[in-house]
């Protein structure tokens, strides 16, 4: 049994994505990494077709460097979630942050977004009936 895994590609990861050109490979590595947390790279992924999976890991793989700060210019983590409170004298800010995972943390990034979009197909119920033997 051959089991069908996407192996990350660090040279097509940043051209398709350039704007992570300068973040190591190792560590793009473990952002694909954990993209597996959110869409199985496994033969029994809900996205059997490999190539249309390596693009969704891909996806999540710039999300999560993204949220992990990335492209931030000193390396720091972007705030997630929502402002909730704001302060002026001594400059202060309130995060409400959504569960990873859900459709609000995926926003957060034009790539979360596109995963989101990407595999709307994959939530929800489907159902199938069972035949009827005439």
């Amino acid at each position: 049994m051959t089991v069908a895994v996407v192996v990350f590609d660090p040279v097509a990861f940043k051209s398709r994505y350039p704007e992570f050109a300068a973040i190591g490979n190792s560590t793009l590595t473990a952002y694909f990494t954990e993209a597996g947390f959110y869409l199985s790279n496994t033969d029994t992924s809900p996205v059997q077709d490999v190539v249309r999976r390596a693009v969704l890991l891909n996806m999540l793989t710039a999300h999560i460097a993204y949220i992990g700060g990335a492209l931030s210019v000193d390396g720091s983590a972007r705030p997630v979630g929502r402002l909730s409170q704001a302060g002026e004298g001594s400059v202060s800010a309130a995060f409400e942050g959504p569960p990873a995972g859900s459709a609000q943390w995926f926003q957060q990034s034009q790539y979360g977004a596109s995963f989101w979009q990407a595999t709307s197909n994959l939530r929800g119920f489907r159902y199938r009936a069972q035949p009827t033997v005439w």
